[in-house]
């Protein structure tokens, strides 16, 4: 758990993500609310995290699940009141959990009384506080950039007779981060949630605020792999030199950080989507200690799954960022569940669930669960009629969206819905992850969130873990070892990456290995040689 009073509690820190409306309701009405989530903390609590994030609970038309912000300064009614946020902070901090919210500074949504001024005319106060731009001499858009969520990055609008940029839905404007009254206007935001204390931030699309100002066209991508979004998307085809990670990006972050350095114990984590890029952004971002505290990047939310690319991951992190932090995850609400993504058609899911977080517990960083994952959650497989995501609506059937990442908790067996609403659920919710309920698995020493808690605990209890370093050792291409050091325990990590079963030879230069709690449940160690089972662990002590 953090510690009161720790100013640096956020490294090596355990964050679990809530999904508001999926987590639990509390009226009836089929969609999840803040007091759902009080009521829901001991639960939290119990896992042995150290912060929750919460995903946009503001006032929003919600044409991107709240990802549209119509007003940055209440809570929207969908959720509950501006009384019901105070108390899940104060809740959360009884039991001494921080709270990180979600800050969706790079755009608004269209019904933002900001952008309703803004397209009222070109010379309103509020005339730049959008990306405005006159159309070509033949009236199309002024360059080739794309929308990540499909066709061009620009909307005309016929009052002001102009295009206006959105890097997402069209009903998604960005905001001109060139006019610093915009800033201003969004820093007064990020102090309101400060002074209801609210613990840190992360910043959604945190390397999308500002867009070269010369308006060039992107260059088409020399090579067509795409990291962050599916190859059914022509936005991969890019590359995003001009639309995202602009240099005056370092210049707003600083005055971001200055504004949380104002307020004890706090703390900030980026998303970076910048194929290609993302470990130089990093870099960036965080270094000096005068940016954000931590950034993640999507390299392991990715459908890759091998120690090459784990190993390759994090050594590159390790090499481009000197003194920055980064946050791991292997799932969130805007990719496929981990245990779909890496579970061969064959396999075992909860083997996977078990694997995933005994590697996730061991790299050198702050950790975040997805809710549900500790409860071995798999992918959720929606007709298209049920879908909600624009994303997927967008790009069916070759890509089926966010929603099935995001189908309601599931609490109880028996009750309705697996006792996340008395209505009918916003998403439907999986026949078979009403077999994985939370009460269902309490009580199970066998059961995949019983080895969730004992890995959490088992990170807690070894510091080497949390805050030391890390060294990579020679291995065969399914196993991937590694060192984490600190100035009071040596700690080897092995992972075998394989349904098979192998054989790792312990290196003489680590000297005697002392077995710990979590040897391995399906390990063995000869004194020479760790045989591993498939996708298992083994941890010990050396010299």
């Amino acid at each position: 758990m953090s510690e009161a009073g720790n100013p640096a509690w956020w490294r090596g820190s355990v964050i679990y993500q809530v999904y508001p409306r999926s987590f639990q309701d509390t009226t009836g009405d089929g969609t999840g609310d803040l007091s759902g989530i009080t009521a829901r903390l001991p639960y939290i609590a119990s896992l042995g995290v150290d912060a929750i994030w919460l995903s946009p609970f503001f006032k929003s038309p919600m044409a991107d699940m709240g990802y549209d912000v119509s007003d940055y300064e209440a809570v929207d009614p969908l959720f509950g009141t501006l009384e019901d946020f105070d108390g899940l902070v104060a809740e959360a901090h009884r039991l001494n959990l921080k709270v990180i919210i979600d800050q969706v500074l790079s755009h608004s949504s269209d019904q933002h009384p900001w952008f309703r001024e803004s397209r009222s005319s070109r010379d309103n106060p509020k005339a730049d506080w959008y990306v405005w731009a006159d159309p070509k001499p033949d009236g199309t858009a002024p360059n080739n950039w794309l929308s990540v969520f499909g066709g061009p990055a620009w909307e005309w609008d016929g009052t002001r007779k102009q295009y206006y940029l959105h890097n997402f839905l069209a009903s998604q404007p960005d905001l001109n981060f060139h006019e610093p009254d915009v800033q201003d206007a969004l820093l007064k935001a990020v102090r309101f949630w400060l002074e209801r204390g609210v613990d840190g931030f992360r910043l959604d699309t945190v390397n999308f605020y500002f867009h070269d100002s010369k308006l060039r066209d992107n260059p088409p991508k020399q090579q067509r792999a795409v990291v962050d979004v599916p190859a059914t998307n022509p936005y991969g085809y890019q590359d995003h030199l001009y639309d995202k990670t602009q240099p005056e990006n370092p210049g707003f972050l600083k005055r971001f950080r200055a504004l949380l350095d104002e307020y004890p114990d706090r703390t900030s984590v980026g998303e970076v989507g910048d194929e290609g890029r993302a470990l130089k952004t990093v870099a960036l971002y965080t270094s000096g200690g005068d940016k954000l505290h931590m950034c993640y990047t999507f390299d392991l939310l990715s459908p890759a799954f091998s120690a090459a690319h784990v190993r390759k991951s994090v050594a590159d992190f390790e090499e481009a960022v000197a003194d920055g932090w980064i946050c791991w995850a292997f799932s969130n609400h805007d990719v496929m569940r981990h245990v779909s993504r890496w579970t061969p058609p064959d396999g075992n899911t909860d083997r996977m669930a078990e694997f995933a977080i005994e590697l996730l517990i061991s790299l050198r960083g702050s950790i975040c669960l997805y809710q549900g994952e500790e409860l071995g959650l798999e992918e959720a497989e929606l007709a298209f009629e049920d879908l909600r995501d624009p994303y997927g609506i967008r790009f069916w059937p070759a890509f089926k969206g966010r929603d099935g990442c995001r189908t309601p908790m599931v609490w109880e067996a028996a009750a309705p819905n697996g006792g996340f609403t008395t209505g009918k659920p916003w998403l439907p919710i999986p026949e078979a992850h009403l077999r994985r309920t939370v009460d269902r698995q309490e009580g199970d020493p066998s059961s995949v969130l019983a080895h969730y808690r004992d890995m959490l605990d088992f990170r807690r209890r070894h510091p080497a873990l949390v805050n030391g370093d890390i060294r990579f050792l020679d291995s065969d291409d399914n196993v991937l070892a590694f060192l984490r050091p600190s100035e009071n325990e040596r700690l080897l990590c092995v992972f075998n990456f394989a349904n098979e079963a192998c054989e790792w030879e312990v290196p003489a230069e680590l000297g005697a290995l002392e077995l710990i709690e979590h040897a391995g449940k399906r390990a063995e160690f000869d004194g020479q040689a760790i045989r591993l089972g498939g996708l298992s662990s083994f941890f010990a002590r050396t010299g």
